[in-house]
């Protein structure tokens, strides 16, 4: 399947508009790759709408108040040394300060 974000770079791109009417199956070749670029971009369009269709069905919003606790991931430590399996995946629980949009938060440290 294509993801969303890939997008070809047809040689129609190329073709100059004043050579494809020089031969007559210049013009034929543009027309078929016109075709494969709508089809091409149908088929990453129906595997998006796929893609975000089986996303909704699982994705639940967190529900974050003010003032509840909560753990920090710390996979994106930097300061961390030593061997990764014994390295804790979670710190905390800290004290939400803020909600910064939908699934973000400020703590207290």
């Amino acid at each position: 399947m294509f993801e969303k974000g890939w997008n070809p770079k047809l040689p129609v791109y190329n073709l100059k508009k004043d050579l494809v009417d020089m031969h007559p199956t210049a013009s034929r070749f543009k027309i078929l790759l016109y075709k494969v670029r709508h089809i091409s971009n149908q088929s990453m369009n129906d595997a998006f709408e796929y893609s975000k269709q089986k996303r909704d069905k699982s994705y639940k919003t967190p529900e974050l108040k003010v003032g509840d606790f909560m753990l920090v991931l710390t996979l994106s430590f930097n300061n961390n040394k030593g061997p990764k399996k014994l390295k804790h995946s979670f710190a905390g629980s800290f004290i939400i300060k803020s909600l910064c949009g939908t699934n973000a938060v400020k703590v207290e440290l």
